[in-house]
């Protein structure tokens, strides 16, 4: 008879859950999943899904509003935020219906279990339903993926107020008038966005100098300061003392540069990052060691109790949902069939997707400058790519940090349309070990903002020529023409 129930154990049926359940099925695994509330987790319900839902419709909105830029006639439109709301929640309840649903994953063999799981000891976990019925289940192998929630920081008189975040912003149906965001990240700087385009008035408040402060600085003030020009009223490096209701709506009281000052708006929401889902749990029964930012986890993503692993948000590394289905391919290849993998640290993509999208891969300029690396950047702007201008999408840049002679690529910033598609090329070049040199000689179909990333890669060529050795050529073969002026560095081609 076996020892345990269950060969896998899934708490949790986000992004992280639902990879982990299927791999461990399609190894054969006996699999149960568990999850507290609907399968697809943040993504698919309160994150990418609405939000990117979200997205199309103001960018729908704004270009309509620019028609005239592209020759045609400007059409005024008139926003239904019910209807809009209506229709984010009709693609979430497709994607679920499509991708996450019960069935589909009883299918594989998987039983889906709704509750609440808590741990007994290190193999043992127990569900209390939503009925307060409660059974207890063991597993050889347990992998935790509860994701995370939104962070409210214990702002004064934040309990007497009503604020929105990402779990309750895709629920509202009248379009705020004034619409004040805390956070600078890539919630509020997409929300921020997409909020103006549909008609609120937004400012954003954040205490540091400048937004997405993650991503390449350069990029982001260009960013910033479009995102300004479209609209947007920033008031950076501001400290939040308190917020407060008023007749019209909330008062938030700020300090910036040691000074005093308010701002009053109809709603507010806090978009201040994202807290780890460990308080229900009870991890002390099981002996995992977890923080305030998580689980703790190795590149493995084992605890430290060998047959539990712990995977995507929960363990706060890493809060995208790819690196959640990343991580559970790796946790459960692993624990189930003892092939060894490893988080894939150094090729980690992100995207923020505002217009323009801002994207990177791999190292930035200030790991490297910390580590010591030598590098070169490699620049290229969106303004010499032909698809972007004739798309009217010409701001931007990419930036590639790579080895001088080798061409080895450290990594990559882009901002600019299709940004997110164009990290992908490289995140590929990257992990198969593709050389500025290997890229630039690709073809690239015309024209194509990917040509544009082959372009950026061209400039390796640029910057290695030498003067020296194209005398040399012009005297071998006796050519006449004018030598390039190689005393630019930044000389683009």
């Amino acid at each position: 008879m076996a020892k345990y129930d269950y060969d896998a154990l899934v708490i949790g049926g986000g992004a992280a859950g639902l990879t982990a359940s299927g791999i461990a099925a399609n190894f054969g695994a006996k699999t149960m999943m568990i999850e507290r509330h609907r399968l697809g987790g943040d993504c698919t319900w309160t994150g990418c899904v609405p939000s990117k839902t979200l997205i199309k419709a103001a960018s729908i909105v704004h270009d309509m509003k620019k028609a005239a830029g592209h020759g045609l006639t400007s059409t005024k439109i008139e926003v239904d935020l019910a209807k809009v709301m209506a229709h984010v929640d009709s693609i979430r309840r497709e994607i679920y219906e499509d991708a996450d649903a019960p069935e589909i994953f009883e299918d594989m063999g998987i039983e889906v279990v709704q509750g609440e799981a808590e741990f007994t000891d290190p193999h043992t976990v127990l569900i209390t339903g939503s009925d307060s019925s409660k059974k207890s289940v063991s597993s050889k192998y347990i992998y935790i993926c509860t994701g995370a929630s939104a962070f409210v920081p214990p702002i004064k008189g934040i309990d007497t107020i009503d604020y929105l975040t990402n779990e309750s912003l895709f629920e509202i149906n009248s379009l705020p008038e004034k619409l004040i965001i805390i956070g600078g990240g890539p919630i509020g700087t997409e929300m921020a966005q997409s909020f103006l385009r549909l008609g609120s008035e937004v400012h954003v408040v954040d205490m540091a100098p400048r937004i997405l402060g993650n991503d390449d600085p350069e990029l982001t003030t260009i960013l910033q300061d479009s995102l300004s020009k479209e609209g947007i009223h920033y008031h950076m490096e501001c400290g939040v003392d308190s917020v407060e209701k008023t007749k019209d709506g909330i008062k938030i009281n700020l300090t910036q540069n040691n000074k005093s000052k308010s701002l009053e708006g109809t709603d507010l929401l806090v978009a201040t990052g994202r807290r780890a889902n460990v308080d229900s749990l009870n991890l002390d029964a099981a002996g995992v060691k977890y923080s305030g930012r998580g689980v703790e986890v190795d590149d493995k993503c084992r605890t430290n109790v060998k047959h539990i692993y712990g995977v995507g948000d929960i363990t706060g590394r890493y809060q995208f949902t790819h690196m959640s289905e990343h991580m559970a391919k790796v946790a459960v290849t692993n624990s189930l069939i003892k092939f060894p993998m490893k988080i894939d640290k150094d090729h980690v993509p992100w995207t923020t997707f505002t217009d323009p999208e801002l994207g990177h891969v791999g190292a930035t300029a200030k790991e490297l400058d910390e580590a010591g690396v030598q590098y070169q950047v490699y620049r290229f702007p969106f303004s010499k790519i032909d698809r972007a201008i004739t798309d009217g999408k010409s701001t931007g840049w990419i930036k590639i940090y790579a080895k001088k002679w080798n061409g080895k690529i450290l990594g990559v910033s882009v901002l600019g349309a299709h940004a997110g598609e164009l990290i992908s090329q490289y995140a590929l070049a990257m992990k198969n070990g593709v050389s500025l040199r290997n890229f630039a000689d690709t073809i690239h179909p015309y024209p194509t903002y990917g040509l544009g990333a082959r372009r950026a890669a061209d400039q390796w060529y640029i910057k290695n020529q030498s003067e020296n050795v194209v005398k040399w050529i012009k005297r071998i073969f006796g050519y006449r023409g004018e030598i390039p002026d190689y005393s630019d560095p930044e000389r683009i081609v």
